[in-house]
């Protein structure tokens, strides 16, 4: 398995239990697993050099930063 599958199938697990722990109101523990998760996701699109992935992860990561410092 190449290391981007590895990267892009942690980032997905990530991400997934990001959502559980949402569903559960589990915070802040939620948002850092989006982070890492986002920030995962955003290292796939650099190894792929593709910009829609990057720029969809930098907009989620601002989004989710933003709002959780604002709350």
């Amino acid at each position: 398995m190449k290391r981007v599958d590895i990267v892009k199938w942690v980032a997905t697990i990530v991400q997934l239990i990001g959502y559980g722990l949402t569903g559960l109101n589990v915070v802040p523990w939620n948002v850092l697993a989006f982070v890492v998760g986002i920030a995962l996701w955003f290292a796939v699109g650099v190894m792929w050099k593709d910009r829609a992935i990057m720029v969809v992860h930098l907009g989620a990561f601002i989004s989710l930063v933003g709002g959780y410092l604002n709350s």
